[in-house]
């Protein structure tokens, strides 16, 4: 990559637009709540390995925790020492016996995975119960160290607590975007029962791989694998994510290597480069994995340091434990799989029909109905939207070499860009309170839901887009606004048509 590549990519990433600025602010929140919480433990004077330990609870308590209400958030966040507890008992009494540990932690990561049919809260308390084994075997804990990390993730909760939900609660004026509930299955198809065979068949062979590799830290190709299975959901978007993740981690060891190894764990400017790095993952996560592997680590390298056990031959068995682990993950994810193909069809209909469920609110409202708001429509499909790309990911990856097939995901995440486009615009226009019905919005509702049909058959019968206007076309303002954008809608769903419905070795073939 040349430089002037390289700076392009971090323009890319650290200058793309944030509206509200609220990555700014939640990546700002993240580094004085860990800051709060490594201070509360080292004013209480516990050990190194009791700070570290709680400056990682409590970035796990922020950055996992994610339920749809401020008070859903308070709740999960007191319920994680109910799973972290436990784990850490476990995790420090077995570190003598290894067998019985490998065994008690591939259990931790199957019920983990499983937990997340529970939507968020179950999300957070399998992440946090997991890492907890994490951090006990990188920190190489034992049992008479149980109390003081106890104490340490108690006050890192505390401290959690307090910045997120007294002092700086940014989610009680921005609500935080529900995550959209998983693809539908039964048995082993259902999804979460699917992966979490998948993840901890990936782990046993991580584990078994990274043993060999070494004894000591056989344990970050445990974590590689999996944090790759975190929210994918298909074949192909497990194989990219593990691609970013050594993607990710091979710049972070050469920025370890310039960075970490000199300053020697040296306490004010590795704090400080903690605190850099605690922001960047933050910053980062919703918009590259690569880039939050990056800050990770080097975050990570940092720790060693403070530690005193860093040198360059760890960073490389870094590098070779993280490959191994997704090699790890590749291997899991040929298990029962679901592939890249079915995942995105399934993500691309729920969007679609987000869209049409946004066109109805927004043209009932311009109709004369106050008590329709199509904007939390429009907000879920942004989310959706995010699912889609990420379901793509792998088809318009510069390394897929099927050119027809990334042709045709481009031209499907163009127009699909071109509904949010449209979808905003109609809801702008529909919250305007001068804006008044018209006839004419009817019938292009009409369209649109035809247009919608086309793609995704609808489960009952009948025209459902709006109730019946007044017939006279009134010219105003709002009203032409609106038109606008459900024929631009119509014109996207229609281009849809083309990618969607061709076959998968087709020639991407032009809409009409």
């Amino acid at each position: 990559m040349t430089r002037g590549a390289g700076l392009a990519a971090v323009r890319k990433y650290f200058m793309a637009p944030d509206p509200g600025r609220v990555r700014l602010r939640v990546s700002t929140r993240a580094v004085l709540g860990i800051t709060l919480a490594v201070a509360l433990a080292e004013l209480f004077g516990l050990s190194l390995t009791a700070s570290i330990t709680a400056g990682l609870a409590a970035l796990l308590a922020l950055f996992t925790v994610g339920d749809a209400t401020v008070r859903r958030q308070a709740v999960t966040t007191a319920l994680l020492p109910a799973v972290g507890f436990p784990v850490l008992a476990l995790a420090t009494f077995l570190h003598g016996a290894p067998l019985l540990r490998d065994a008690s932690w591939l259990l931790v990561v199957f019920a983990g995975v499983y937990a997340r049919r529970w939507g968020p809260r179950g999300h957070a308390l399998g992440i946090f119960a997991f890492m907890q084994f994490f951090v006990t075997q990188f920190l190489h804990a034992l049992p008479s160290q149980l109390p003081e990390l106890y104490a340490a993730v108690a006050l890192a909760l505390l401290a959690v607590g307090a910045v997120r939900f007294v002092a700086w609660c940014i989610e009680r004026h921005v609500p935080p975007p529900g995550a959209p509930a998983p693809l539908p299955g039964t048995g082993l198809a259902r999804p979460t029962t699917r992966q979490a065979f998948q993840a901890t068949a990936a782990c046993a062979v991580a584990l078994a791989a990274g043993q060999l590799i070494s004894h000591e830290r056989w344990y970050w190709a445990v974590g590689t694998a999996w944090w790759i299975f975190v929210n994918t959901s298909s074949r192909g978007e497990t194989l990219v994510r593990g691609f970013r993740r050594v993607l990710g981690t091979v710049a972070g060891i050469a920025a370890g290597l310039l960075i970490a190894v000199p300053l020697g764990g040296a306490t004010a400017p590795t704090a400080l480069l903690v605190a850099v790095c605690v922001f960047g993952i933050f910053y980062t996560a919703p918009l590259s994995y690569s880039w939050m592997m990056f800050f990770v680590t080097v975050m990570a390298g940092l720790l060693y340091g403070l530690l005193g056990v860093l040198h360059p031959g760890l960073l490389l068995l870094r590098f070779q434990e993280t490959a191994v682990g997704a090699i790890g993950a590749a291997i899991g994810v040929a298990l029962l799989p679901v592939t890249t193909h079915a995942a995105t069809n399934a993500w691309i209909e729920r969007a679609v029909t987000c869209v049409h469920t946004c066109t109805t609110a927004a043209a009932r409202r311009l109709a004369g109905d106050p008590g329709v708001d199509p904007a939390p429509h429009a907000a879920e499909l942004e989310i959706l939207l995010g699912r889609v790309r990420l379901s793509l990911a792998p088809l318009v990856h510069p390394l897929n070499p099927l050119r027809a097939r990334k042709a045709r995901a481009r031209r499907v995440l163009a127009l699909l860009d071109d509904c949010a486009r449209e979808i905003r615009g109609l809801a702008a226009v529909a919250a305007d309170p001068d804006a008044s019905h018209d006839a004419r919005l009817v019938a292009a509702a009409w369209r649109v839901e035809a247009a919608v049909h086309a793609l995704v058959p609808p489960a009952g019968p009948g025209r459902t887009a709006v109730a019946e206007a007044d017939g006279v076309p009134h010219h105003h303002p709002g009203a032409e606004a609106a038109l606008g954008h459900l024929h631009g809608l119509e014109q996207a769903l229609v281009g849809l048509a083309a990618p969607l419905k061709t076959s998968l070795r087709a020639p991407l073939v032009p809409a009409a």
